[in-house]
């Protein structure tokens, strides 16, 4: 059974920074970090292939960076100049066959229970 589990949410002012992590159970998945405000839909945010291949949705790109340990079967997610807009629950995700995108959240198969993040101006 997959496993992930997210920490490291919390609050902080606009401008500040945080880093997700997400202990996983799996490794050679493609791994992706998500995030949900009340009241929107699920977006994409970022992901990383097995390989180390990355990609970023356009709201974070140059602020974030989404990395992972294999030895430690960590992902993690470095948020800079965080802004008020970028206040969700922030999910890991796993997909074992490559082939969802930061666009198709549903292809992702397997979820953690989400992180909250909230950005005060």
């Amino acid at each position: 059974q997959v496993q992930l589990v997210e920490s490291g949410g919390g609050s902080v002012q606009a401008g500040g920074s945080l880093r997700l992590s997400c202990a996983a159970s799996v490794s050679s998945y493609r791994m992706g970090w998500f995030r949900q405000a009340p009241g929107k839909e699920r977006e994409g945010v970022a992901s990383i292939d097995s390989d180390g291949s990355t990609s970023y949705a356009d709201s974070v790109k140059g602020r974030f960076t989404i990395s992972k340990d294999n030895a430690k079967n960590t992902l993690y997610l470095q948020m800079n100049t965080l802004k008020p807009d970028d206040t969700a629950m922030y999910y890991c995700a796993a997909d074992r066959w490559g082939i969802a995108t930061i666009s198709t959240p549903k292809g992702f198969a397997y979820w953690g229970q989400g992180t909250q993040v909230t950005v005060s101006s």
